[in-house]
């Protein structure tokens, strides 16, 4: 099993401490393998096998534990009296009533709990409810470019030059099971589709108790096809009434939140510079993972520009940053990200070539006079000027950095 010692380091200061780790995620992140690793983990520090208890609840062999009564019963058969376990159950949410179960859990046993979930609706909500105050998140996603770089070291791929990597990357996206062994693009596309088959009909369908499937599955094409582009319910009810097809705004509303619930897209807000506030309105809707596009609408060149916006904005996220769409006056910034102190602003192209490209790239950054890092990323390899402290970057290399101040 390939480490991925990114999230295993997030979570390794909150073992054995007095909190549930809950892990979330697309599914087919490898949400899976990080709980197997991080069994390993346990191991590694002198727990004994016996004392971790591991329950995949989508397979067979634990079908049974369907209720909180009945996960909460075969835990307590597993458990010597006052011995200290480790409890790590995945995809928590087949299990009915499951947190009434995780909490009584907490109460009555002397345990380090770990679940996992595919549903954010039902790690927070349910979570909060029973668990205020008590719990810790830790949102897993597909591979990122240097992730998916140690995963082809692994298979004996030794990427010497690695913006020609990134071109791989942005084919593929990052899906885990892609990157263990050799797939034509083809292949990896119809492994994709089934995963997102799943996704759709496990984890938006009928956690949400959706009825008009077809109608869910063109929002979902919608949104696709406009990667990088500001989105809202009315922009949809629009295209389909030019397909004489009447839908209510409220349902377009609850059909994306659904689609976020499930990790299959991101809401990005966005953010007036001037004003220093959050909009309510034209924000942007990206995805879990670049190939659910791709195995949706295939490799379009008019989806390039969207597609690279989509890479940052989950670097972005994975580095735990809060990512909004800039607005500043009549013009756009791709991204503007916060983390505490810190704040880096962001453009994204594919290729400066164009001066009328440059200026629109630079002109926002440009306006800003905070001390801040402001970055113009392209797939550029030979212009590399920078404007008054704006940096031109290759997307790869910015990627690939430590630290972006």
């Amino acid at each position: 099993m390939i480490a991925r010692k990114f999230y295993i380091k997030q979570i390794e200061p909150f073992i054995d401490k007095p909190f549930i780790k809950v892990l979330t995620g697309l599914r087919r992140s490898g949400k899976s393998s990080i709980l197997s690793l991080l069994k390993d983990t346990l191991v590694e520090r002198g727990i004994k096998k016996e004392s971790i208890i591991h329950v995949n609840l989508e397979s067979f062999q634990f079908r049974h534990l369907d209720s909180d009564v009945a996960i909460y019963t075969y835990l307590q058969t597993q458990i010597h009296e006052n011995e200290r376990v480790y409890i790590l159950l995945d995809e928590i949410q087949e299990v009915e009533n499951w947190e009434r179960a995780v909490n009584a859990m907490l109460v009555d046993f002397n345990a380090d709990i770990y679940i996992t979930g595919s549903n954010s609706r039902l790690l927070s909500s349910e979570l909060s409810t029973y668990l205020t105050g008590r719990y810790v998140e830790f949102h897993i996603q597909t591979l990122c470019f240097e992730e998916f770089l140690d995963f082809r070291k692994v298979r004996g791929i030794e990427d010497k030059n690695q913006r020609e990597a990134f071109n791989e990357f942005r084919k593929y996206g990052g899906f885990p099971v892609l990157h263990t062994m050799d797939y034509v693009l083809e292949t990896a596309y119809k492994i994709v589709f089934d995963i997102y088959s799943s996704a759709i009909l496990r984890d938006t369908v009928q956690r949400n108790n959706i009825r008009d499937t077809e109608l869910l599955e063109r929002i979902v094409k919608f949104v696709f096809d406009n990667i990088g582009s500001s989105i809202s319910a009315k922009n949809i009810a629009d295209y389909f009434k030019g397909q004489q097809r009447k839908i209510d705004l409220n349902t377009i509303y609850n059909y994306l939140k659904a689609l976020e619930s499930s990790f299959i897209v991101y809401r990005i807000p966005r953010y007036d510079v001037k004003g220093k506030e959050i909009l309510k309105t034209q924000e942007k809707y990206f995805v879990g993972d670049i190939a659910l596009v791709h195995a949706m609408t295939g490799l379009k060149d008019r989806n390039t520009a969207g597609i690279l916006e989509n890479i940052v904005m989950l670097e972005l996220r994975r580095r735990n940053y809060k990512v909004y769409v800039g607005k500043l006056y009549t013009t756009e910034i791709d991204f503007i990200a916060e983390k505490g102190n810190e704040k880096v602003y962001i453009q994204v192209c594919f290729k400066m070539e164009a001066e009328t490209t440059i200026e629109r790239e630079f002109k926002p950054l440009l306006k800003i006079k905070d001390n801040y890092p402001k970055y113009v990323l392209s797939l550029d390899e030979e212009w590399t000027d920078n404007v008054e402290g704006v940096k031109h970057l290759h997307i790869a290399d910015f990627l690939l950095m430590e630290k972006w101040g």
